[in-house]
């Protein structure tokens, strides 16, 4: 991923790669977020509603951006944003300052120096996981406010937050502390199998650029094109875990904070199937894969050109 020498990337504290990681993915996340919120409303409609059955509020990824600021105004497509954005600097701060402390190690690589598959997917999933755990309640409040719409075109369950702040003070309410992390574990499969994709079909796609000698001088096409590789990726292998987490995150709940359509992961991977068929697990895959490409790329490329200026910075000072 990252363009500095060895020599450089060793003397690097494990707390800057977390810094660096979250950072990138923050800024990306400024460009992605109006597309996230098309994802989460094209993957709450027609919740547990047999297809055919229901009326289309947003017949596609351009027309529900069209609905959306239509009747909530352009700036309801970043709904969610400060969530998104907290929730990106502890989801990259982990998964990437992880992931490149293992490659600076060389834990990623096999004997002969390439990228191991199964190394790379454990690594880059299990941290991924422990993101998703840690920065679940963000992640709730995120999809919460991104389902919320005008009355005319709302699909889902309807919280009602007006805002971030006032999200996490009503969760509070409803059940203590324990209310932040309610359905945790719908993140855990999305994004281990997310980050895992991600990152292994990132690094074969790098090793294999390097290998034909592609961009010697240019490594920020390098990175363009091997990020664009893993941004693709994980919209087809993550996307039934992706519209289950926001199912579950998403859904209402009884006075003892139980789900009142969902009961985890597996009781919605069920549901969702036999009353939506298998489209129901892909649906919104499309937006998934408009965000979460441009999101890889935009984070890779800007944490190769915040680690040059870190370098720079350090080198400088020394």
């Amino acid at each position: 991923m990252t363009t500095t020498s060895p020599q450089s990337s060793s003397k690097k504290l494990p707390g800057v790669e977390f810094a660096l990681g979250g950072m990138a993915a923050m800024g990306a996340g400024c460009f992605t977020n109006p597309i996230d919120v098309i994802k989460i409303r094209l993957q709450l409609q027609g919740e547990l509603a047999t297809r055919g059955t229901y009326k289309k509020l947003y017949k596609n990824t351009i027309h529900a951006a069209y609905i959306v600021a239509k009747h909530e105004g352009i700036f309801a497509l970043q709904a969610g944003f400060i969530p998104a954005i907290g929730f990106q600097l502890v989801l990259n701060g982990v998964r990437l300052g992880t992931y490149n402390i293992a490659k600076k190690h060389k834990w990623t690589l096999n004997k002969y120096g390439k990228t191991s598959i199964v190394k790379t997917a454990v690594i880059s999933g299990t941290a991924g996981a422990v993101a998703s755990i840690i920065g679940s309640p963000l992640y709730m409040v995120k999809t919460q406010l991104q389902a919320q719409a005008a009355s005319s075109i709302a699909v889902g369950h309807q919280h009602g937050h007006v805002s971030t702040w006032a999200a996490f003070r009503n969760l509070w309410r409803e059940g203590g502390f324990k209310s932040f992390y309610r359905g945790w574990n719908a993140g855990v499969p999305r994004l281990f199998v997310g980050s895992a994709t991600q990152l292994t079909s990132f690094s074969l796609a790098s090793d294999w650029l390097k290998s034909i000698n592609l961009f010697p001088d240019h490594p920020v096409l390098l990175t363009f094109l091997a990020s664009f590789v893993g941004g693709t990726c994980p919209a087809l292998t993550m996307q039934p875990f992706d519209v289950v987490a926001t199912r579950l995150y998403n859904q209402g709940v009884d006075a003892k904070g139980k789900g009142l359509l969902y009961n985890g992961v597996f009781d919605a991977l069920i549901k969702i199937a036999k009353k939506e068929g298998i489209y129901g697990l892909y649906k919104g895959t499309f937006p998934t894969w408009l965000r979460i490409a441009p999101h890889t790329v935009l984070c890779l490329v800007f944490y190769d050109e915040l680690d040059k200026f870190y370098t720079k910075l350090t080198s400088e000072s020394q």
